[in-house]
């Protein structure tokens, strides 16, 4: 039986396990990615661990969050992360040479290898045949000490394409698509591989805006095969020598199956408040609009600035729009400067913005209040964009810029003749702003600003874990809701004891000072909690005011992860009836607790209702250990002490 692309890659670094749906599997990492909102607690961790110097091929450190500089925090951090970097010999990208998915795909991406990334939209390097997998930053942490990676193995879902996309439709509505059937949840557990004619069709860029947006589904992460599209890209990047083909064999199985005519779809939007609530932008009449925003590590690639570009000269924004344009990475921005691309842009009345994430990360351009903001980027949940009441629409650069011009959400289609841009045969190479390791880092100074503050460390697992319910939340909460990342509380991304104060307040404004009143305590939670960013502070913070558990209908994979990683309980109601039976303040109980966490079942006893629950604690061993032993730090200098 022939393998797919994802068994190729996995088998070849295949460490422990089965590769058998399900099954834990531990796979050796080639490279890492961080940036600067998850980097700083990443490399807090990794010196943690006593390694003098990564592992991998190449780690990079990126700055692209943190950008705005209005105290000393940010700049502290990014120092920090330079000298640690050039300590322990990690490659540095400074300020300014643009978006992490962006810059990694254009100059260090491999097809083949795998790469873990201290951001959920890590996936991005899967357009070009990588692994490429998101996780939380003490994970990375672990794979840059050369510590394998552990996964369940996933579902591999074959998305057979056909056709070729009609004009004005863009590799944006093909993952809007994707995201239409089957939602934010849809792809728990699960790999998508894209295969099929249609896949020689798109470039490289379009197909990495695919995978990008693959972490809104909630997959494990999307690939796509390493062909001749992607020999041309490299070569064009000068790296031809990275180059090597990774595509399925012609008896390849996968898990399942689905099928997408790019010939039959159309220009799409995600409306308000989810990546899934898609529909055709032809639905949407006289929508007026008050701020359009392009750019984002999913459309900032240079044929995405070039058509936008050509729509917008000759043209002027329309007088109630504020259009900002932020270039993924400083070779797209010296190619469109060069090419008078941008002349273009400004002419029109384009803000341009530096490449960074920016306004996707709620880092400044917070829209109107009620404002209507149409945005190229890939998450579009409340509050977001730093404005709780405003409306996000997610759409593709095309529809963006036509959007723009007329004050209103447009159809491209009627904008006129169809937009092409080839990719260009030689891209602008200069990496003068990638600052290499030193060669030795013994007399490299670490410098730790006074914003730095230690991460908070789990306790071992006591016989009886009990608490109060602190809160109760609903269905999809992300972990924008769990640890909010506003341009005000970015910079504090290295001072827990300072975010915890604004830990779930987007759900419930008391919940800090309920932790801190009753010495810590549990989370109810509905469906999918903790969906979106990889942030680990959404677990940190918790584990700072004293959470035992959280027990949910069901979990998102990376935030669950970061959960054990961290001593935090993860259970899924075995009877969902059961969610609505616990309020807030009851006491539950989990008596003869390290026993119970050896079982896939756990029994949760409500002391103020006399109620018992069954909980789901369907974990790996490794990670009952985790628990026990109040996470994975602590276990491993458990097993190391031995």
């Amino acid at each position: 039986m022939g393998l797919n692309v994802t068994q190729k890659i996995i088998k070849s670094h295949l460490v422990k396990g089965n590769m058998v749906p399900g099954e834990e599997i531990a796979i050796k990492i080639d490279r890492t990615l961080t940036q600067d909102s998850t980097g700083t607690m990443a490399y807090l961790q990794f010196e943690a661990l006593g390694i003098d110097r990564v592992k991998t091929k190449r780690s990079v450190a990126y700055i692209d969050h943190n950008i705005l500089q209005s105290g000393p925090e940010n700049a502290d951090d990014h120092l920090y992360i330079q000298t640690v970097a050039k300590k322990h010999g990690i490659y540095f990208s400074r300020p300014g040479n643009g978006i992490c998915h962006q810059v990694n795909l254009e100059r260090f991406s491999v097809p083949g290898d795998t790469l873990l990334g201290s951001d959920s939209h890590t996936p991005t390097g899967g357009g070009i045949g990588m692994l490429a997998i998101g996780a939380g930053g003490l994970d990375v942490a672990v794979a840059m000490g050369g510590g394998e990676y552990y996964i369940n193995m996933p579902k591999i879902v074959k998305v057979n394409l056909k056709g070729k996309l009609s004009p004005w439709v863009t590799a944006k509505d093909i993952i809007l698509e994707m995201l239409r059937r089957l939602t934010v949840k849809g792809g728990v557990g699960k790999i998508f591989e894209y295969t099929g004619e249609g896949v020689a069709t798109l470039s490289v860029p379009e197909r990495a805006t695919i995978t990008n947006m693959g972490a809104e589904l909630g997959a494990t992460t999307s690939i796509f095969p390493s062909d001749d599209v992607a020999r041309e890209f490299l070569k064009a990047q000068g790296r031809e020598d990275d180059f090597s083909y990774v595509k399925p064999d012609e008896d390849a199985q996968y898990d399942e199956e689905m099928e997408i005519d790019l010939s039959l779809l159309e220009p799409m939007v995600a409306c308000p408040h989810s990546p899934d609530k898609v529909v055709p932008v032809s639905e949407l009449k006289d929508v007026k609009v008050n701020q359009v925003c392009i750019g984002s590590c999913t459309n900032s690639s240079y044929v995405d600035m070039m058509k936008v570009a050509h729509i917008l000269d000759g043209n002027t924004v329309n007088e109630n729009v504020s259009l900002t344009i932020s270039p993924g990475s400083k070779q797209v921005l010296n190619m469109i400067s060069e090419n008078g691309a941008l002349a273009s842009m400004v002419g029109a009345g384009a803000r341009i913005l530096e490449s960074a994430c920016g306004p996707c990360i709620g880092m400044g351009q917070s829209p109107a209040t009620n404002g209507v903001s149409l945005r190229t980027f890939n998450r579009n949940f409340e509050g977001r964009s730093g404005t709780k009441s405003a409306q996000v629409y997610l759409v593709s650069p095309e529809i963006a810029a036509v959007s723009a011009i007329n004050g209103y959400i447009s159809d491209p289609r009627e904008f006129g003749d169809p937009i092409s841009i080839d990719m260009p045969n030689k891209f602008l190479v200069k990496d003068n702003m990638i600052v290499p390791p030193a060669e030795t880092g013994e007399d490299v100074e670490v410098v730790r600003g006074p914003n730095i503050k230690p991460f908070p460390k789990a306790k071992s697992c006591e016989e009886v874990v009990s608490g109060k319910v602190l809160t109760k939340v609903g269905d999809n909460i992300t972990t924008d809701h769990i640890m909010p990342s506003n341009a005000k509380l970015l910079p504090y991304r290295s001072n827990i004891p300072y975010l915890a104060e604004y830990c779930l307040t987007p759900c419930d404004e008391d919940f800090p000072k309920k932790a801190k009143e009753n010495g810590g305590g549990l989370i109810v939670a509905g469906i999918n909690y903790g969906q979106g960013s990889s942030r680990e502070h959404a677990a940190l913070a918790p584990l700072y005011l004293g959470i035992k558990a959280v027990l949910a209908k069901s979990f998102a994979r990376i935030h669950m992860a970061n959960l054990i990683n961290n001593g935090i309980m993860t259970l899924v109601f075995k009877n969902e009836e059961d969610y609505d039976k616990i309020d807030i303040m009851d006491k539950l109980v989990i008596e003869d607790a390290l026993n119970q966490i050896k079982n896939d079942i756990v029994i949760v006893t409500n002391k103020d209702k006399n109620e018992k629950y069954e909980m789901i604690f369907n974990v790996t061993d490794r990670q009952r250990d985790m628990i026990k032993f109040g996470g994975l730090l602590n276990m491993m200098k458990e097993i190391n002490n031995r």
